[in-house]
């Protein structure tokens, strides 16, 4: 019998070694990014620079909390955050650039939006996105550092809204259910419909949509 071989175990996030940032004034900001895996719509990047001495309880990475968790956590860090914002890359620039490097530059945008500016950045991942401030990447990011599980959420009900607003404009591909993942459902609505203009069409199932029609 051959034994079979398994791959490195994933990390729990409680197993990373200790988060050794290398600043200590006050603004600091999360960045975090959602929708790089959707066939349609903008990827989406927040900032969040918060309140150190207004510390919000129950953040975590925003796909861990219930949809209706996340609305109130959005609200409640936009109320006593110190700043934050919300930048996006549109589908002709991901198209254009790539999704990594359109991602970058939808980091860069709410980075560049944040009103007062950040002098620090964490950010979510294993690359900083490219912006002349100083900061560190950080792997699993949105489970280890409350400003960037912040950022993750406020990404992502910006984003699930938007999917929404699309549902109501196109209601035959169901983006309310999906928020523009490549499910059966898109998929099957994809062959049915065709793309629309907001899909992303360098992505293979638009792709080979796109060269059928």
């Amino acid at each position: 019998m051959r034994e079979q071989k398994s791959g490195p175990r994933k990390l729990r996030p409680s197993e990373y070694p200790p988060l050794v940032i290398d600043y200590c004034g006050r603004w600091l900001a999360g960045v975090d990014e959602v929708g790089r895996g959707p066939l349609v719509g903008d990827v989406v990047a927040a900032a969040v620079i918060l309140d150190p001495e207004r510390p919000i309880d129950g953040l975590t990475d925003s796909k861990a909390l219930s949809s209706v968790r996340r609305e109130l956590l959005d609200a409640e860090i936009r109320r006593v955050a110190l700043a934050f914002a919300i930048g996006r890359a549109t589908p002709a620039e991901i198209d254009q650039l790539n999704i990594y490097h359109a991602t970058h530059l939808a980091m860069r945008r709410a980075i560049d939006a944040l009103s007062p500016a950040a002098e620090f950045l964490l950010v979510d991942g294993n690359r900083l996105p490219g912006h002349r401030l100083p900061g560190i990447a950080v792997v699993k990011g949105d489970l280890r550092h409350p400003a960037i599980s912040a950022a993750s959420i406020i990404a992502k009900v910006a984003r699930d809204a938007e999917m929404l607003a699309l549902d109501q404009r196109y209601p035959g591909y169901g983006f309310a259910r999906h928020k523009g993942y490549p499910t059966r459902e898109h998929l099957e609505a994809l062959e049915r419909l065709g793309p629309l203009d907001v899909h992303r069409r360098s992505f293979g199932p638009v792709k080979r949509q796109l060269a059928l029609s």
